[in-house]
């Protein structure tokens, strides 16, 4: 019940890597990071962005009157999708060059935030592009400074050294993780959510569910990155029915908000493992397949895949969600099955079948699993090992 003593409308600075303004009313922070920037030299801005949210939410109104008031242009690349391809990021890249932009502000979900962190190395490294960096052709130790407003309440990429974004030519999605990309600074406004979708307040929460579940269950997990996923899925599975029911709930939205910028940092700590890195060639093969809902329609193969190996955590951490789990290597069919009774509870149901994939799928998605730059890392820490046989029979049991 701790959280009746928490004043949502009271604005917290919460120091990961990042410095996040988090609570009601943050949004109104950016007058003061503007401020701050301006001072550090900063006068141009690229503004990363999707079509519509950064408007319809009403946080661009605020942003562009708070770069006006500190006299600092901007440009604005507003074509990022839900899973950013590298042909945006060397689009904005090249935007952003040719304006003389010297940081870069993200408005949106994980997709603007994470195209801006590669426009960032870009602006560092002129004579790189997109498909550099995440064919790993280089490491680099230097981005522009980034801004990250969030507008959903899953993916925690602001408090955080990843960034994802997808080859289509190759159908890979890796992953990238360098110190050089945190955030300098970060607005988590729940005010700035209510207007997500049913389906992506669902999604993202789910996504947040999954960082945490693996991160605290893959090889390099910490009492930290566990004691964070008891807490992240506790206050999902109490909150998210109630953002459902009433999307103005800004109560709801504050504390779903609070468990995506954990489970960010959870697995900045602990680390994925298998759910992200199957559902990646999931949504590369299939752009339109909605991250969180990918992981969903995997997590309770990879409940039962691992369960055997990590019973006693998995039992504690999904208590809030599957109930009457002892921690008995036996019950990992029931404990995945209760994760699936909860996914149907909150109306995600869905399986691989159901989006186009079919058994004759299995072998191409383990290849991709297998091939794609980033992705084997973190398979080699699933607590199961990297078979093969591990990877396939979780995309197997996720048909239907």
């Amino acid at each position: 019940m701790w959280e009746k003593d928490i004043n949502i409308n009271e604005v917290r600075e919460i120091r990961t890597r990042t410095n996040v303004y988090f609570g009601v009313g943050a949004i109104q922070k950016i007058h003061d990071i503007a401020k701050d920037i301006k001072s550090k030299g900063i006068d141009k801005v690229v503004v990363m962005s999707g079509r519509n949210a950064y408007k319809a939410t009403g946080a661009w109104d605020v942003v562009e009157k708070a770069l006006k008031d500190n006299g600092i242009g901007y440009v604005n690349y507003d074509q990022v999708t839900p899973n950013p391809t590298t042909e945006h990021v060397n689009s904005a890249a090249k935007l952003a060059k040719d304006f003389g932009a010297k940081a870069v502000i993200a408005i949106g979900g994980g997709s603007p935030t994470d195209a801006g962190k590669s426009v960032a190395i870009l602006l560092e490294y002129p004579d790189k592009t997109a498909e550099d960096i995440y064919d790993f052709t280089f490491a680099p130790t230097k981005a522009a400074p980034i801004i990250s407003i969030n507008l959903t309440h899953g993916t925690g990429t602001e408090t955080n050294r990843f960034a994802v974004v997808t080859n289509l030519e190759k159908n890979f999605k890796p992953a990238i993780a360098y110190d050089c990309i945190y955030p300098m600074y970060a607005i988590d406004d729940p005010q700035l959510m209510t207007k997500l979708s049913p389906k992506q307040t669902r999604y993202v929460s789910i996504d947040a569910v999954n960082h945490v579940i693996e991160a605290a269950t893959s090889a390099v997990a910490s009492p930290y990155s566990i004691s964070l996923a008891k807490q992240v899925i506790e206050l999902v599975a109490k909150y998210l029915p109630k953002a459902i029911a009433n999307p103005d709930d800004l109560e709801a939205r504050y504390f779903l908000a609070y468990v995506a910028m954990m489970g960010g940092v959870s697995f900045d700590n602990g680390l994925l493992h298998y759910t992200h890195a199957l559902e990646h060639p999931l949504s590369a093969v299939k752009p339109e397949l909605a991250h969180g809902l990918g992981l969903a329609i995997l997590l309770p193969a990879v409940v039962k895949s691992i369960y055997p190996k990590k019973a006693a955590t998995l039992a504690d951490i999904l208590a809030p969600i599957v109930s009457g789990l002892t921690g008995d290597e036996s019950e990992a069919q029931k404990a995945a099955d209760g994760v699936y009774a909860w996914l149907k509870s909150v109306d995600v149901p869905e399986k691989l079948n159901d989006m186009g994939f079919s058994a004759d799928d299995v072998e191409k998605l383990t290849d991709l699993a297998f091939n794609t730059p980033s992705l084997d890392g973190l398979i080699n820490i699933g607590p199961c090992g990297n078979s093969r046989d591990v990877v396939r029979k979780i995309y197997e049991d996720s048909l239907k």
